[in-house]
């Protein structure tokens, strides 16, 4: 049980996915629980929450989906997937030792470029990438 995708291998448990996802967000300087969708469990009904509008980065569409259904358009894919690839070799670079002390970081790296390979493909054949 998990996310899988279209167009790619990639696959992540859904608490794994949600973690990659918030550490994009934190690099793109992004606090999702305060985004308009997300709220931390503990937060009450009156929690604040930003509009996506107010987001300016490539990334905005991985972001703000759901991670269980859906899918991103072609162009969508186009937009993401090169800023996807550099925000991954920032913060999940190839040769580290971080790997060895969070196993959960080369799980992020190869699935994350899996993912951008995914959006790519979709891209060229004009399809969108799906989310199951």
């Amino acid at each position: 049980m998990g996310l899988d995708f279209t167009h790619t291998d990639a696959h992540w448990a859904y608490s794994s996915f949600n973690r990659f996802r918030r550490a994009l967000a934190l690099h793109e300087g992004i606090d999702l629980d305060r985004m308009s969708g997300f709220k931390p469990l503990s937060a009450g009904p009156d929690h604040p929450s930003l509009p996506w509008s107010s987001v300016a980065t490539p990334l905005k569409p991985l972001l703000n989906h759901s991670d269980c259904d859906g899918d991103l358009t072609p162009a969508e894919c186009r937009t993401v997937a090169p800023r996807l690839r550099e925000v991954i070799d920032f913060l999940w670079p190839e040769a580290t030792s971080t790997f060895q002390e969070n196993p959960e970081a080369a799980i992020h790296r190869s699935n994350g470029l899996l993912l951008a390979e995914g959006m790519e493909a979709a891209a060229e054949a004009d399809q969108p990438l799906e989310f199951c």
